[in-house]
């Protein structure tokens, strides 16, 4: 990406960031328990308002007063399942943007079964995850560990493509390098630091803030982009502080609540990828 347009996609960032910030959308998460708090505390120290409700008696509800859904499979159950299909159904029926972060898909034949159905049933805005996760959609062949990547982002492009283009959607591949595809566009994202991984839930924060920036940002691709440069540039302030993992997730959520149009004009490393 040109230097001007990269300046452009920093205003951009910026201008989103201020929006959060300034209107603290209401971000509903169905989300698993080992990440509940870190992605609520990542939504709060951006600016954005976190609400984590998965009982079914109530997420259509909650889902009706929400700017953005985020749907995060990490610790199913089939009680949560359910949850889940009703609230993608009123987010689709009521326009409000869907995120979904099919943690682990590629794992077990459940996961992957589950975040099928649910992407039949309801087009998201963004699907976000890892290499291996975004292939496990697309082919049985394709294997995660656990909940870990198996694969470089860049060897998940061309099935993120072929996703967004089945979907409709953006698909947001996070790695080393971060990429974003929609139908005719891809963007590369090289911000990050390399404790980043060490820390549990912070892909699950990407897919929290994405929710958090698809709310203020009718374009689901910019805000994707968006989503994963505030990550990348959070990740890479906090870990020039940081002694270790521990003390990353502290400052990584300072990082976030501090952030300046200047970090962000100064360090963003974004580029189109087509």
């Amino acid at each position: 990406m040109k230097k001007e347009e990269t300046q452009a996609t920093a205003r951009t960032l910026w201008a989103d960031i201020e929006k959060i910030r300034t209107g603290a959308p209401l971000v509903h998460n169905i989300t698993n328990y080992v990440v509940m708090n870190s992605s609520a505390n990542a939504l709060l120290a951006l600016g954005a308002s976190p609400v984590m409700a998965h009982a079914k008696e109530e997420v259509e509800e909650m889902t009706s007063i929400a700017q953005a859904l985020v749907i995060n499979i990490g610790t199913l159950s089939k009680h949560w399942v359910e949850s889940m299909f009703l609230a993608a159904e009123t987010a689709g029926r009521r326009g409000i943007p869907f995120v979904l972060d099919p943690v682990g898909a590629g794992a077990t034949k459940y996961r992957t079964e589950t975040c099928l159905k649910l992407l039949q049933k309801v087009s998201p805005a963004v699907i976000r995850g890892n290499a291996s996760e975004i292939r496990a959609l697309l082919s049985s062949e394709a294997k995660t560990k656990g909940v870990d990547s198996l694969s470089e982002a860049e060897k998940a492009v061309e099935a993120a493509q072929r996703l967004a283009e089945k979907y409709d959607c953006t698909v947001s591949i996070s790695g080393k390098v971060d990429y974003i595809v929609d139908r005719s566009r891809r963007h590369r994202i090289s911000n990050g630091h390399s404790l980043m991984p060490r820390v549990t839930g912070m892909g699950c924060a990407a897919t929290a803030l994405t929710g958090a920036f698809a709310a203020v940002n009718q374009d689901p691709f910019m805000a994707a982009v968006h989503a994963m440069a505030t990550m990348g540039i959070a990740g890479e302030i906090a870990g020039q502080k940081a002694s270790g993992p521990g003390s990353l997730q502290m400052h990584f959520l300072d990082t976030l609540h501090k952030l300046s149009k200047k970090d962000i004009e100064g360090r963003l490393k974004a580029e189109n990828a087509v």
